[in-house]
């Protein structure tokens, strides 16, 4: 039976499985203590719950349970990270490596430390969003601290060769940084066969609940120290005080899990959906796929159907199919998406695209409803298009000078 409306959009967050949500729930009602509360069963069995929670967290990703430090969520896992090392070094050197297609909390975070006086290098990708590996190279100087890439974008799915990357670290001395929000709970991740020193990630990407999230700090080859942002009681071996979301953390851990049950078996099942919406979506004239299609997440895909507009396509099905036009994050804003934008894409192409983000929960059913409504609306738009129309013309649309208002 198909359920309406259908959720397309689990980049931006995933639902949380009911096991998690389970999981949970004694830890609100009658478990609700405080885990610093050291003098009382109810602190014990709260700061219990968080130990066993670190573990499963660490498992997941190849980690020792004393490399994580509970946070908020990736957004605060990436200040962490990057303000953590920028001081934490500051004898060492002064200078970051990033790329232009970073998630925002990585771009903002380093367009801070230009102001404290910080030195950012921002690589261009290539047209299918991955990194030059010899520029990223060229880019170390004698003052580089950290390289910060994502592990695999937000918006494309392009996932990075972390080991390449690593290598490249690890050569000249420098600390390797990645936000692998999209990442974890979808494809293996193992810190220590990688090459990671810090890595962001979340629970609400990975079918946990939103508010937390974590950052993996490297114990040992090298041993890695991050400043805390957050003063206060000291609590995560001081690098992050506050007291802690013990249902939240709970219920990553129980996503975590969850995962490592269930990743190979989803990401048949997805990817296979994914290939086949993208297979029926790429008959349609003047559709392209975004960013690579070797390397990447086995449940997104970002199409672009030249001369419709975005937003015009949403708004033609939005009632039944959860989608997003460029990065929910900054989705407020119409420019079009400075991701796409770093790929070369032009406006039109940039603002003609939908990212398609499957999940744990989508079915066959919803898939054949997506590629149908939006085979017509793509159709039905377009015959209503003077562009479209001078396009079927021959006209080159690039030659055109458009008159001023």
């Amino acid at each position: 039976m198909l359920k309406l409306p259908i959720y397309l959009d689990n980049n931006a967050t995933t639902p949380m499985d009911p096991r998690v949500f389970e999981a949970m729930t004694p830890y609100f009602l009658e478990d609700f203590g405080n885990a610093a509360s050291r003098n009382h069963p109810f602190g014990w069995k709260a700061e219990e719950a968080v130990d066993y929670a670190r573990e499963q967290v660490a498992k997941l990703i190849g980690a020792d349970p004393k490399e994580i430090i509970f946070t908020s969520g990736a957004t605060e896992a990436d200040n962490l990270g990057i303000k953590g090392v920028f001081e934490m070094y500051a004898q060492k050197g002064n200078h970051i490596i990033t790329a232009t297609t970073e998630h925002k909390a990585v771009l903002d975070t380093c367009k801070h430390i230009e102001k404290l006086g910080g030195e950012v290098t921002y690589l261009q990708v290539k047209p299918d969003g991955m990194i030059d590996l010899a520029a990223l190279e060229a880019a170390i100087k004698p003052t580089t601290i950290l390289i910060s890439l994502m592990w695999a974008n937000n918006e494309i799915g392009t996932v990075l060769p972390m080991k390449e990357i690593s290598a490249i670290a690890k050569k000249h001395g420098v600390l390797l940084f990645t936000d692998a929000t999209q990442v974890v709970g979808k494809i293996p991740v193992n810190v220590n066969a990688d090459g990671i020193d810090l890595m962001a990630f979340s629970a609400h990407k990975m079918y946990g609940p939103k508010g937390v999230g974590a950052l993996y700090v490297r114990r040992k080859n090298p041993r890695v120290k991050v400043t805390a942002q957050i003063d206060g009681g000291g609590h995560e071996r001081g690098m992050r005080s506050g007291t802690l979301n013990v249902p939240g953390i709970v219920g990553f851990g129980k996503a975590c899990e969850i995962a490592m049950q269930d990743m190979a078996e989803d990401t048949a099942r997805i990817s296979i959906m994914r290939d086949k919406l993208e297979t029926e979506l790429m008959k349609l004239e003047e559709a392209y796929i975004n960013g690579s299609t070797s390397s990447r997440l086995p449940h997104v895909t970002n199409i672009s159907f030249k001369h419709v507009e975005g937003e015009g396509l949403l708004m033609g099905f939005n009632k039944n199919i959860a989608l997003s036009s460029g990065s929910a994050c900054t989705s407020a804003s119409l420019e079009p998406s400075y991701v796409l934008k770093a790929l070369g894409l032009g406006d039109d192409l940039a603002h003609s695209s939908l990212r398609f983000g499957l999940g744990r929960f989508t079915t066959d059913e919803q898939i054949d409803y997506t590629i149908k409504a939006i085979s017509d609306t793509v159709i039905r738009l377009r015959e209503m298009s003077p562009l479209w129309e001078m396009y079927k013309e021959g006209i080159d649309l690039n030659s055109i000078e458009w008159a001023a208002h």
